[in-house]
Order: structure tokens, then sequence, then C-alpha cells
């Protein structure tokens, strides 16, 4: 058997052990390079370590390192009633308000999971309160959290648009963001139909709120009055008959005004002066650490370290591919299938079925190295094949075998989980059987060269 093919195999082998048996497939990728690198391809620790990404750590670091700070003193939650509030009792709006968060918040840094957590359990609770299907606000905010995910400043942006600067692929980044930003948004609308989000615009304003905007608690039930069924909505009898209470507002105060600015900098640094976003997040956070200490005494440890591991884990083993030749090897082997629109593809799928059971960001830092090869030949568009493998291995994430599946089903209250996890499974293998080969025909056949 050829190095090539050990080090293939093994690679199936980890993302086989990570979806399996629950270990952090970062850690299972590290004992993989050192095993591979010195056994097989006989590279000595500087050979092995010449892959690690430590761009990616610093970003990783530093991003979720300010947003923990963001949502241990409040800045996030601030954020989602003050959105909640815009719709001013129209319901309807609603899902489309935790997609439009989700999506900002990615698309300005917070890792996907992170913002579906922050998000999530607010909107699952406003699905529950206002009779809205919880698989439409699960989907919704998932979507959106992928929606704004491969923004220039984004986790999954600078993620992939490294990997392809690296790897010396033409790259287009507003084009990898639109095509992501279009494919959620499109799949989001469909999925607003299919779940009765048109019948919300026949609730009106039977919510509406008073004052200052605030959406109103979905009243309580009476005593004789049968319990409604999620995704079904009150007779306006028995709206009339219930008692409101309002939705507590959230103070803007010194540290959240202070946190919304130093987001704000992010964006305006990264964007307009191409400083460094892992640099730039690290020092924001440190001055609002140092002048509220105590509502980021626990941000540290709030930092995504298992989606740190997880990154720079994979990207190290793709680099000790790299250095033993593997990655020509299997790209050459891609286009020797002599079909490209074929070999596009199968990548597209492979990309969709592993990350619906595992990691989208790992499984992206394989494939798009491993397609290095055939795009190289030129016979297929290198933008177009990269955004359709970034949008067919994210786009499956409802799947509630992936993180952000599992913690909508997690955050969802006042439902039969067992159901809502088949209802899940079921969208999921639906958008895993059906995104790449959409992908494939929008974003790859018409740069067939």
């Amino acid at each position: 058997m050829s190095p090539e093919l050990i080090s293939i195999l093994v690679l199936v082998v980890v993302f086989v052990i990570a979806t399996t048996r629950s270990i952090n497939m970062g850690a299972l990728a590290f004992a993989a390079a050192f095993g591979v690198g010195t056994l097989v391809a006989d590279l000595d620790a500087d050979g092995i370590f010449a892959g690690f990404p430590g761009d990616l750590f610093v970003v990783l670091v530093g991003v979720t390192y300010l947003f923990a700070i963001a949502r241990a003193n409040g800045t996030t939650d601030w954020l989602v009633h003050a959105a909640v509030r815009l719709v001013r009792g129209r319901v309807a709006l609603i899902p489309w308000v935790m997609f439009a968060l989700t999506g900002a918040l990615t698309a300005i840094g917070a890792v996907s999971p992170a913002a579906v957590a922050i998000v999530a359990p607010i909107a699952l609770s406003f699905a529950a309160r206002y009779g809205i299907s919880p698989l439409l606000m699960g989907a919704m905010v998932v979507h959106g959290a992928q929606a704004g995910g491969f923004s220039p400043i984004s986790i999954y942006g600078t993620i992939v648009n490294g990997i392809v600067e690296r790897e010396n692929l033409p790259g287009n980044e507003i084009a990898l963001f639109l095509a992501s930003l279009f494919a959620n948004l499109i799949i989001a609308a469909v999925v607003f139909v299919v779940c009765g989000g048109v019948r919300l615009w026949r609730k009106g304003e039977d919510n509406a709120p008073q004052g200052r905007g605030e959406l109103r608690d979905q009243p309580q039930r009476s005593r004789t009055e049968p319990p409604t069924e999620p995704g079904t909505h009150p007779s306006p009898t028995a709206l009339a008959t219930r008692e409101t209470t309002p939705t507590p507002t959230i103070p803007l105060t010194t540290p959240r005004t202070a946190t919304l600015l130093s987001l704000l900098t992010l964006v305006i640094a990264v964007l307009a002066f191409d400083l460094d976003a892992g640099l730039t997040a690290i020092t924001l956070a440190v001055v609002l650490s140092a002048a509220w200490p105590d509502d980021s005494r626990t941000a540290v440890g709030q930092i995504a370290w298992p989606t740190v591991l997880l990154i720079c884990g994979v990207l190290t083993y793709v680099g000790v591919l790299d250095e033993m030749g593997t990655i020509t090897w299997a790209g050459e082997g891609v286009g020797g299938i002599g079909v490209p629109l074929l070999a596009a593809i199968l990548l597209c799928y492979i990309g969709a079925i592993v990350s619906a059971f595992a990691s989208s960001v790992g499984i992206m830092g394989a494939l798009i190295p491993l397609a290095v090869p055939f795009l190289a030949q030129g016979e297929i568009g290198a933008v177009g094949m990269v955004a359709a493998l970034a949008v067919s291995a994210t786009v499956v994430d409802v799947s509630p075998f992936s993180t952000n599946g599992a913690l909508v089903l997690a955050a969802a209250p006042d439902v039969d989980r067992e159901r809502f996890f088949r209802q899940l499974m079921m969208y999921g293998g639906i958008v895993v059987a059906a995104a790449p080969a959409v992908a494939w025909l929008v974003l790859v056949v018409p740069g067939l060269g």
C-alpha cells in the first residue's frame, strides 16, 4: 500500500472515530499527523508543525474571546432583544429577525456554533411563546448563521480564503460570501413557506406590543383551555381571555456600549484598514477585560477551545499530507476520472455527507487542498468550485448530528424532543441530498472551461 493511500485512509479513520466516539477531531488529527508524519512520511517535528495554522489560531482565539466577553456582560442579549423589538408584534417577522441576527453575528466574526448557541435559546423560546414551528425557527437560526458565515472577516471566510491563498488558487472573497448568503437565504425562504411561515401573517398584531415596542409574552393558558400544539395558533377568543406580561427590557449599560463600540471597531479595523482580525480582536478584548474585570473573568475559559483544537489539528494534518505529496496524488486521481463535472459533484457530496455528521470547517480544510491539483488543470473554475464546496459543507449543519443542529435540538423548550429530532434528521437528509447538486449546478457548471 502506498504512503499516500495510507495517509488518506488515516484521514477517513479520523473522521469515523470523531463521529462515532465523540472525540475532538482536531486532537485525533494531531495524533494522526504525528503518527503518519513520523512513521510513514519520515518527517521530523519541524516538518509536522510546518502546516500549523498560526494565523488562524490567533483569529479563532481573538474573536471568540471578544464574543465571550460580549456574552458575559449581556451585550449579545441586548442585541437580540433590540432586534426583536423592531418587529413591533408582527409574529411572522420574528424568524427573519433571528435569521438576520445570527447572520450579522457570524458575519462580524462569531463562530457559527457560538452565534447559534447565543440566539437559539431565545429564538426557540419565542417560537414556543408565539406558536411558531420549532423546526422553522431552528432552521432560520442555523441558516442565518451560515448566511453570514463567509464574510471576509468571519471565521469560515477567513479559513477558506486563507486556504485558497496558501494553495495559490484564484479567489474571490465577495463571491464566496454572496454564494453562501443567497444559498441560505433561498433555503430559509423555502423553509419559511413549507413550515407555516405564511400562516403567521394571519396573526397580524394579535400580540402587538405596547409602550416602547417590546414583544409581549405569550399569554398563559386558562384552566379550561386545551393546550396549543407547537406550530398552531390560539384562537382570538382564547387570546382575549389570557393575561399578558411585558417582556423585560435590557438596559444599555456602559460595558455593553463599550462592547458594541469594540465590535464596530473590529469591523472598521479589518475592512477599512486591513488590520489582522485576530490581533485586533484580542487587543479589544484585553481592553474590555482591563476596564471591567468582573464581566470578563470567565471569558478566557469560554473561548472556543474545542473549535481552535479542531481547526489547528485538521489543518496540521493537511500540512503533513502536503509535505508527503498526498494532496497532489489525490488531486491527480480525482482529475483522472476524466469527467470534470462528475469529479466536482462527487467532492460536493463528500463534503455534505461528512459535514452532516462531523465538522464543517474540518471537512472544508481537508477537501479544498485535496481539490487543488484537480482545479489547477483549469477545466473547472476555482472560484465557483470553492464556493460550491463551502456551501455544500455548511448548509447541512441543520442535521441534529452536527453542532448547530444539536444546539437547536437542545434549546427547544416544551417540545416532544424525539419528534423534533426526527424532524431535524429528515430535514437534514433532504438538504444533504439536494444542496450539493444545486450548488454544483449553479456554481460549478457555468464555470466549466
